[in-house]
């Protein structure tokens, strides 16, 4: 499985996205393309044991910000690490996305990139809970982020 990481969104980033994908290519043996600035993705790869995990830098040289108008940022910056992440998913190169970033973006970017799943009419989001069972997880999905239910 290829997982597109926007390795720029989020407060932490791009630390907490390749401390994130490091573990997952080593645990789950995933590739987990990091889309984003290079030079700082590069830079935390360096403080991690990565040999023999897939773990491709992808080249997006914008990021669409937290503060910014999610529809406008995915408009004017194609080549934000959300948009380049979701492009790939678009041209099948890879299966999912993955972000830590704006998700007002993440919503306009899914919108406008990859479109809607016949008799869908608005994305759900999702995410993962811990849990007291044996697996520790659960999956949730539609959490309630949309405000216009």
């Amino acid at each position: 499985m290829k997982i597109a990481l926007d390795a720029m969104g989020g407060d932490f980033a791009p630390a907490a996205a390749v401390h994130g994908a490091v573990w997952a290519a080593r645990d789950f043996g995933v590739t987990v393309q990091l889309v984003g600035r290079p030079e700082a993705i590069e830079a935390e790869l360096a403080k991690h044991q990565t040999a023999g995990l897939n773990l491709p830098v992808i080249a997006a040289s914008e990021v669409i910000e937290m503060t910014e108008d999610p529809a406008a940022a995915v408009k004017h910056k194609k080549d934000s690490s959300m948009v380049v992440a979701l492009r790939l998913v678009k041209d099948k190169e890879s299966d999912a996305f993955v972000t830590a970033g704006n998700t007002g973006g993440a919503l306009a970017a899914s919108l406008f990139g990859l479109g809607r799943i016949t008799g869908i009419k608005r994305p759900a989001l999702s995410t993962i809970f811990p849990t007291i069972k044996d697996n520790g997880f659960s999956f949730m999905l539609d959490i309630g982020a949309n405000t216009d239910v």
